[in-house]
This record gives structure tokens, C-alpha cells and sequence, in this order.
């Protein structure tokens, strides 16, 4: 299946994909070469713009931070004909401003993980795509205009510190990130995301919505879980918002990324064509067949 005329996909957590007003709504089983994503995806119309949602750690939780299949979730993306890549994140607040509740479209990382695979290339067909300004800002500013207009208090730009997890950093780990790196939020699943997606030369934004205060904050301990909770709940609703604001807008590119993100592999490809593994490049097709002809 091939939404040929193109989609809006987004990749978030629980609840977000209940969006009221979703038409032809279906569950679709994609298979990629790097396996099944992390569940069905699901796919319909709002407002007569094709979109695809997809959970992330599949309905239910299923899947923790290190063991998401992020090559399989980006490459049915990519299949799904997605050119445009919403992620909605809960996240933690690694500043005094950025409070529970607040979005904050992400436009660096710092990617400390260390447990996942990064990259479609390997040995055989190497390829090397530029994450100098790993999300799209075209993508960047209408998600800020819309979350605005939403009345959602919202940062334009921050930088995510992607931690590996399951468990939260410590009190001298969350010190550093945010006294010593001037990171402002914290999160476990935004990489190696972002960096796929520019390979599968697909846009990408990230939505980083705020549910508390990392460890740093005096009062952190002392926050009760149920608000927390309470958080999570108004988060998704803004999302489910945002969402519907976003297909109404229809922010699928029209024709060429500005900033080249539907570009990103034209110089990236390193390997000389007849030293490329045939299994390889037919893997790669997938989300490099503009490139790699077989």
C-alpha cells in the first residue's frame, strides 16, 4: 500500500491516535525489510488529507525505549508514502521556563544513546546524510504557529538531550546536562529517529511536550505522580489538537524541501556502484529508491 499523492504521519504515544473525525480510518500491517514496525499503522483522512499515525511503542506499551524498531517505523513510514514527519513526545524540563504542559518544537539533539542501530547504510553501501539541523524548519515554524494558535505555550527551538534509558538520569547527570550543555529537555526515544528520517529523506519536526521537571529541580521528588498523570492526559488532548490543526493547514510539502530534506542523500552515498552489495542496495530501495535504481 502507497499513499500516492502523499501524507502527513505523525509518531506518538497513547491516546493521540484517537483523533475525532478521522475518515476511512484503518489498521494496516506493513512489512519492511528491517521488520514489522512498531505496530500497525493507522491511516485515513482528515479534512481530505491523507494521514498516518503510528504508535511508537505500539498500543498497549509494548516496547521500551531501546528495543523500538526505529528503521522498520521510519522505512513504513517511508512505504506509506509519509513525506512529512510529526513526532509527539513526553519529555522532561531541563529549564526553569519550559514547564509541565508546555510544547517545545525541538530543532537540536544531543544524541547520547548507545544501544540502537542509527543507519539504513552499513558495509556494503555506505552513506553519510548531514544532521547539521536535524529537523526541517519549514516543518519547524508551522508546527509553533499552530500550537500557538491553539493557545498551547509553546518554544520555538530547544535542544533534546536523547538519553538511551529505560531508567531517568541521575541528580549529576540531569545537572549536567542542563547547567554544563545547556540542553532544555530530556527524553528517551527521539533518536535515532530524527537521523532516519533524514536518510529516508522524509521532513521532520519534533514536538517535545513537557510532562515535568527532570531531576535537577529541587521539587521533583516531591511531585505526585497523579499530576503528573493529569499532564499526560492534557498533553495528548493539545496534541490531538495540534494534529487537526495541522491536517487543515495540509502541511505536506508541495513541491521541493526549501531546506533540502527531500534531498538529503543526493551527495550522502559513498560507495562506488559496482562495489555495492546487491542485498544491500535492494534493502536500501525502500528509502533510497530515487537514488538507487535497481
Amino acid at each position: 500500500m502507497c499513499i500516492e499523492e502523499g501524507a502527513i504521519g505523525f509518531i506518538g504515544g497513547s491516546g493521540i491516535y484517537e483523533i475525532d473525525g478521522l475518515e476511512k480510518s484503518q489498521w494496516v500491517k506493513v512489512d519492511t525489510p528491517w521488520g514489522s514496525p512498531s505496530d500497525e499503522v493507522l491511516t485515513g483522512k482528515l479534512n481530505g488529507i491523507n494521514l498516518v499515525f503510528l504508535p511508537r511503542h505500539g498500543r498497549g506499551h509494548a516496547h521500551p525505549p531501546s528495543t523500538i524498531p526505529f528503521k522498520a517505523n521510519i522505512a513504513a513510514l517511508k512505504t506509506l508514502g509519509v513525506t512529512d514527519l510529526i513526532s509527539l513526545s513526553a519529555c522532561g524540563s531541563l529549564q526553569e521556563n519550559l514547564h509541565p504542559g508546555d510544547f517545545v518544537i525541538v530543532d537540536q539533539f544531543i544524541d547520547l544513546t548507545f544501544a540502537r542501530e542509527k543507519s539504513f547504510f552499513e558495509s556494503g553501501c555506505v552513506g553519510h546524510v548531514s544532521v547539521a539541523h536535524p529537523t526541517c524548519r519549514r516543518l519547524n515554524k508551522l508546527c509553533v504557529q499552530a500550537a500557538r494558535n491553539l493557545g498551547i505555550t509553546t518554544h520555538d527551538g530547544g535542544t533534546y538531550l536523547a538519553m538511551e534509558g529505560p531508567q531517568f538520569s541521575t541528580l549529576a547527570e540531569s545537572k549536567m546536562y542542563r547547567e554544563h550543555w545547556g540542553c532544555d529537555v530530556i527524553g528517551m526515544t527521539n533518536m535515532p529517529e530524527a537521523k532516519l528520517a533524514r536518510e529516508a529523506e522524509i521532513c521532520y519536526a519534533t514536538v517535545a511536550m513537557v510532562t515535568d521537571f527532570d531531576s535537577w529541580h529541587p521539587d521533583h521528588g516531591e511531585i505526585d505522580i497523579s499530576s503528573v498523570i493529569e499532564t499526560l492526559f492534557q498533553n495528548a488532548d493539545s496534541a490531538k489538537n495540534l494534529v487537526k490543526a495541522l491536517a487543515v493547514q495540509d502541511i505536506r510539502r508541495k513541491k521541493n524541501c526549501f531546506y533540502g530534506c527531500d534531498i538529503a542523500l543526493d551527495n550522502a552515498i559513498i560507495t562506488a556502484p559496482e562495489k555495492r552489495d546487491s542485498k544491500l542496495v535492494k534493502k536500501l530501495n525502500f528509502i533510497a529508491g530515487r537514488l538507487l535504481k535497481l
